[in-house]
């Protein structure tokens, strides 16, 4: 069995730029049909990193 996944930042309302819009639909339904929106304050520690120009190391290969 071969199972391929894509990991992706982009927002449920653009999948469909990475698949067919009928499958598009269907994933998001999926994914957010028993999901918790949970809202956050404060600074992203992320954004300050990557400012600062500590952004993501590439994994060595």
């Amino acid at each position: 069995m071969t199972v391929a996944a894509r990991v992706s930042n982009i927002h449920p309302a653009g999948f469909d730029t990475i698949m067919p819009k009928t499958i598009a639909t269907a994933a998001v339904d999926r994914l957010l049909h028993h999901s918790h929106i949970v809202l956050t304050e404060g600074t992203s520690r992320r954004l300050q990193q990557a400012t600062n120009g500590q952004g993501v190391v590439p994994l060595a290969t």
